[in-house]
């Protein structure tokens, strides 16, 4: 990857590429995640970390990319009637279900509300409050997961886990490593062990009904498309249309109004266009990740086809900060259109560069945008500008 500092371009030759690329075939679970591993109906369980380490707290936890992104991705997989115990957040969790019918609940006993997930659906849920799922459906289930932040500051169990796990010899110190007294490990001296959470913080913690989680969670049904979110829509190659999910991101329809708005480090935006349609050349300074959800995907970076990754489902890919990149949808899925999750870093929006060729024929079917990032207008903006 070489940086042209006279024009500020950047090109990602085709290791880089292939570095960023994680296809489905490239996951590598990890079996001992958790201190939970060996709990019966947790003890099938696959972690994985695409992006960051996560809150694995196994030090042998196999990682795809490890340089900062502003957030972790990765994945939890797991068989029919396994369950990842009650646990609690620092910074923001986001499940994108892949596959799979999960009972999420909630509260330090579980009890205090649970929703059922299924495909598609996108759940965000509150930091500081105990968690769990188990997947209730007839096959394996895969939840995708988006962390916040670089370091996520590991997890808090909840006090029956600890106890559980400690009876099958699994103990976590305080910063954050599993010592397996089974499997030889000593428990060490000069680090304190993590304790069950007081109940006098459990107390303190938030509580949140059924209703509130519910809106939470972005079902497929929920997802609002706008076709005039970007200034390619209009163009050639261009239609692609753009749901928000979590934050503003990308969207340039000053109307557009995300589900989610509480920041999380990270934007999250469902992009849907029909075979040889998607988004033209643009850049932008944000950290990005994609994934592929349905259909198949060209990603052309630099502007060059000879630097073109073709992504299909399951198949994820980070674009780094400045690059050019154009997605173009090549085989559509079975609702007849490609679908691909957009995230990027920061809480803000995020402001898209466009290519000239992509201004310059936006301008001719008079579309450009304004001085707030949004689409309008070249008609307007041109008389609002011009001098008296």
């Amino acid at each position: 990857m070489t940086t042209d500092h006279a024009h500020t371009e950047l090109t990602v030759d085709a290791a880089e590429i292939e570095r960023r690329t994680v296809r489905r075939s490239d996951w590598v679970a990890c079996n001992a995640a958790f201190i939970d591993c060996r709990t019966p109906g947790s003890d099938r369980k696959e972690n994985y970390a695409f992006i960051g380490g996560g809150v694995s707290q196994n030090a042998n936890q196999f990682i795809n990319l490890t340089e900062p992104h502003g957030f972790n991705t990765g994945a939890a997989g797991m068989p029919n009637g396994i369950s990842n115990n009650l646990h609690l957040h620092f910074t923001a969790e986001v499940f994108v279900n892949l596959g799979g019918e999960f009972r999420l609940r909630w509260g330090v006993d579980g009890k205090q509300g649970e929703y059922v997930s299924t495909d598609g659906d996108i759940i965000t849920v509150p930091t500081w409050i105990f968690r769990g799922f188990t997947n209730e459906g007839p096959d394996d289930g895969i939840l995708w997961t988006v962390l916040g932040r670089d370091v996520t500051g590991g997890i808090i169990w909840g006090p029956s886990v600890l106890k559980e796990a400690e009876s099958y010899g699994l103990h976590l110190t305080a910063d954050n490593r599993l010592v397996d007294t089974v499997a030889g490990d000593e428990l060490p001296e000069d680090v304190a062990l993590i304790k069950p959470m007081k109940a006098k913080y459990i107390d303190e913690l938030t509580t949140y009904s059924v209703e509130e989680m519910r809106r939470r969670v972005v079902q497929s049904g929920d997802r609002v498309y706008s076709r005039n979110a970007l200034l390619c829509a209009t163009l050639p190659g261009g239609a692609a249309e753009l749901a928000l999910v979590i934050g503003y991101g990308m969207t340039e329809d000053r109307r557009q109004v995300p589900n989610v708005t509480e920041p999380h480090s990270f934007n999250m935006a469902w992009v849907r266009a029909a075979a040889e349609e998607g988004l033209l050349r643009h850049r932008h300074d944000r950290t990005q990740a994609l994934l592929v959800t349905s259909g198949r995907w060209a990603i052309t970076l630099n502007g060059d086809p000879a630097t073109t990754v073709e992504l299909g489902p399951r198949d994820s890919f980070s674009v780094p900060p400045g690059a050019w990149r154009a997605f173009r949808c090549v085989e559509a899925g079975p609702s007849g259109a490609g679908e691909l999750l957009v995230v990027n870093s920061g809480d803000d929006r995020v402001y898209l560069d466009w290519a000239p060729e992509v201004v310059d024929a936006a301008r001719d079917t008079d579309r450009m945008i304004d001085p707030n990032g949004y689409l309008a207008p070249v008609g307007v903006m041109v008389t609002a500008t011009e001098d008296d």
